[in-house]
Order: C-alpha cells, then sequence, then structure tokens
C-alpha cells in the first residue's frame, strides 16, 4: 500500500444476493449534510499542504467530485450498498478520498462531492455479477441525482470540472455520456480527470482524449503501475495519458518535471519523488520514497494515482480553467 490512506481491498463480501429490501436510504441533497464537501461549509476538500492555498472563494469554475469506494462492509452484512448515513464510512471517506484527493481541485473550482449509496468495494471483484450491475446502478442513480440538484440550484452556468477516481470514475464516464457528450452542457466543460478506472480513447462521441496541457473540453485517464510491470489484464483501447506531460506520447518525463507528490503525512510536499511514462495504455512510474518506503512491493499504484502527482494536477486543472476562461 502506498503511504497514502486509500482503501484497499479487504473487507468482508455482503452475505447473498442484492436485495431490494436491504437498500439503504435515499440521500436527499437539498441537505447539506448528504454532501462530503460543499463550497460554503469548511470540510477536508479545504485543506492543502505547505505550501499550497485554497482558493474556491476566487473560483471561476466548479468542481464535481466523484470518491472513490469506502464502503468495505463488515461480515454478516448484507447490503450491497453502503449507508450514507453510516458515521464511519462517512468518515472514511473525508479523511481519505476527500481530503487527499478533492482538496488537489480547491485551487481551480468550488468543490462539490456527494455522499453516495456506493457500490461494496467487492462488487468489483466477486462471480454475482448480477448483484454487482444493481449495487452500480444504485450508486449511479445518487450521484446522478446529485448532480441535477447542483445544476439546478448551484451552477449558474459556470464552467465544470468532472474529477474521479476509482468507482467515482466508473460512475463519472456514465455521467459524463449522460450529462455532456453531444449535450448544451458540453459548452460548459472545462475537462474530465477519470482516473483508476480504464478509459476508452473514443469512450464519448464528442468528447476527445486531452491532447496537451491547456486543451479543455477534453477528458483525462491514467492508470499507475510500477515501471517494468505489465499487468496480466489489459483492456483493448484503454488510453493512458501522462500528468507529467499532458499527452498520451511515451515520452519519458523524468522526476524534475514532479512538482509535488502528496503522501503521509498530508501537509508534506515532496518534489521529485517520481517520474511517469506511458507504457502502452497504462502510466509506468519509479517506486516513490517516503518514510518506509522500502515496504512498499505491490507494484499496483492505483492508491497513488492522483497523489503520486498531486501538485501537477493542481496546477493543471487551473491552467486549464484559466485557458477555458480565456485566460
Amino acid at each position: 500500500m502506498l503511504a497514502v490512506p486509500i482503501i484497499s481491498s479487504c473487507g468482508s463480501a455482503p452475505r447473498g444476493a442484492y436485495a431490494p429490501e436491504t437498500v439503504p436510504l435515499a440521500p436527499d441533497y437539498s441537505q447539506d449534510k448528504y454532501w462530503a464537501a460543499l463550497p460554503w461549509r469548511a470540510d477536508e476538500a479545504d485543506l492543502t499542504p505547505d505550501g499550497l492555498t485554497d482558493r474556491q472563494a476566487e473560483a471561476q469554475a466548479d468542481v464535481f467530485f466523484l470518491h472513490l469506494t469506502t464502503y468495505t462492509g463488515k461480515k454478516g452484512d448484507t447490503n450491497w450498498n453502503g449507508p450514507v448515513s453510516d458515521p464511519e464510512v462517512n468518515s472514511r471517506t473525508l479523511d481519505k478520498p476527500i481530503k487527499y484527493q478533492a482538496s488537489i481541485f480547491n485551487g481551480s473550482g468550488r468543490v462539490f462531492a456527494p455522499f453516495y449509496r456506493q457500490a461494496h468495494l467487492k462488487a468489483y471483484f466477486t462471480r454475482d455479477t448480477s448483484s454487482a450491475r444493481k449495487a452500480f446502478e444504485l450508486a449511479y442513480s445518487d450521484l446522478r441525482a446529485a448532480f441535477q440538484y447542483y445544476l439546478e440550484h448551484h451552477n449558474q452556468g459556470r464552467p465544470i470540472i468532472i474529477a474521479a477516481h476509482s468507482q467515482g470514475t466508473t460512475h463519472g464516464k456514465r455521467l459524463l455520456k449522460e450529462f455532456f457528450d453531444g449535450k448544451p452542457l458540453q459548452e460548459q466543460l472545462v475537462a474530465a480527470y477519470l482516473i483508476g478506472i480504464p478509459v476508452e480513447k473514443d469512450a464519448f462521441q464528442n468528447i476527445p482524449p486531452c491532447r496537451d496541457s491547456l486543451d479543455t473540453g477534453c477528458f483525462m485517464a491514467w492508470r499507475t503501475f510500477k515501471r517494468g510491470y505489465e499487468p496480466k489484464k489489459t483492456y483493448p483501447g484503454e488510453i493512458a495519458i501522462n500528468p507529467l506531460l499532458w499527452t498520451a506520447e511515451d515520452t519519458y518525463a523524468p522526476k524534475s518535471l514532479n512538482q509535488g507528490t502528496v503522501l503521509v503525512p498530508f501537509e508534506k510536499v515532496r518534489p521529485g519523488n517520481t517520474d511517469a511514462q506511458v507504457h502502452g495504455s497504462i502510466l509506468w512510474a519509479s517506486k516513490p520514497k517516503f518514510p518506509g518506503s522500502f515496504l512498499l512491493t505491490r507494484k499496483n499504484y492505483h492508491a497513488g494515482d492522483l497523489n503520486l502527482f498531486y501538485v501537477n494536477v493542481r496546477k493543471n486543472a487551473q491552467a486549464r480553467t484559466q485557458a477555458f476562461n480565456g485566460g
């Protein structure tokens, strides 16, 4: 595990098949308590590592952030979806993806991040694909409702960044297709950061992969692995964008281009911590350095997809927003 507190694949699988009667109560997004981050409330998305500043109050854009899986369940649980009223799950969401990932974007936009009845982590690995499909469908229905509420009550025509990681990206792809791809709202899309889940280069009819660091109306995607590692499973058409160069070319980007990794402690920015290079459809990075990094043996750097390149992603979101606004 990388030294950033992101949920691993541990936990107990739900007991039994998906059952509608066990579905947790739906969130009401008119109530602030169902949001993990809102720009007018103090929360973990407002935090910044040393030397960086929260700029939401002056932001000219909005960020709709879809967080990764923090619901891993307990032994004997029958729920395939996490309750939005569970304080333990919500605390993990705030302390992990909101603090360590959503905060990346507080320099470029007002951050909106809904809690949602996320699918259980095991939904990605179970043989019960029918239950998994229903769990993901319910999770998306919440994010869809949250986004509709945001559009109707908070957006007011402002530019939008879609930012997502892992399960958030599973739903983010669908959100882009439904609301942006070839729709009037596409005119407000600064860019989409769809990280940690395979995304095909032709995933959308009208939203292309980003070509460079200032391209707008486009999407970015990558999955990070240790340099030299070849994943057993590959996905046809998957694209990787290098977050140090912002292209899909296989040009090597040295550590000197990495403006700052943020792991643990959150406050410490580590420039030049790792490199990056597109290799086929994935991203290679050298092993990061941090206290205890000699214990890191995993080749899949999924937990650090964003944090390994924290400052570069942050500044890129700022630059794209400025470019979108004609700056």
